[in-house]
């Protein structure tokens, strides 16, 4: 049984065509410079870490469209690249313990290259509709930290100015929505509006009534709206 989230997956929904609409905005500003096309898949090589709610949402979409064959075959498939990334990350977390300068670790994960697991054998992504915002404005110029960032494939020249996407607004909205979706059941752990997860865990991860540590009515005294499971 699913918890019952379609609010915040419709607030999620918004924020996420948004984004492709500035995409189409960027591409269509800059088109010599966006080389994005069918069958380029350089943004499924990409290491990339999901909000909470979109964690949940894509969990969600993965287990309700696709067929069950097809489920097995992509969840193999995340269990082994979930394994390289936490090989990866123990690996980062080894050269700061060594003194390292976090942005020559940052460099040399940026150079690491593993395969999305919902990236179908034919180069296509099996659930594209749904696929997360990273996902949707990989190509054009992206801020983080006030830092500009650019697709390797593309035409955009470094040092020169871009319009660009701020990355952390978009970040501060989905973890204000991962909040909010939180705030709305009674759950022993205040802390999961934080958690950062790769797409490979969020397809394996049970996002259940454990997972989120819910609170039976025997469990506390706390009165306020009811909450109700989805088919």
């Amino acid at each position: 049984m699913f918890l019952d989230f379609s609010t915040f997956f419709e607030k999620y929904e918004q924020l996420a065509n948004a984004c492709s609409k500035i995409f189409d905005t960027l591409a269509n500003t800059y088109p010599n410079e966006v080389k994005c096309k069918i069958g380029c898949t350089d943004c499924c090589y990409a290491l990339f870490d999901l909000s909470l709610i979109e964690a949940v949402y894509i969990n969600r979409k993965f287990h309700e469209i696709l067929p069950e064959n097809i489920k097995s075959k992509i969840l193999e498939e995340a269990d082994r690249t979930d394994r390289q990334i936490y090989k990866l990350k123990r690996w980062a977390f080894k050269q700061r313990q060594k003194g390292v300068p976090e942005e020559e670790i940052i460099t040399e994960i940026g150079k690491q290259r593993i395969k999305c697991p919902l990236l179908s054998d034919q180069n296509t992504c099996y659930l594209y509709e749904y696929r997360p915002i990273t996902c949707r404005l990989y190509g054009i110029p992206i801020a983080i930290n006030n830092e500009l960032k650019i697709c390797g494939l593309s035409g955009f020249v470094p040092g020169k100015k871009y319009q660009c996407v701020y990355m952390d607004k978009i970040n501060e909205k989905l973890y204000l929505l991962s909040t909010e979706l939180m705030s709305s059941i009674p759950t022993k752990y205040t802390e999961l509006n934080k958690v950062l997860v790769p797409l490979s865990m969020a397809l394996l991860t049970d996002y259940d009534e454990d997972y989120f540590g819910i609170i039976s009515c025997s469990e506390t005294k706390i009165s306020g709206p009811t909450w109700t499971l989805g088919g």
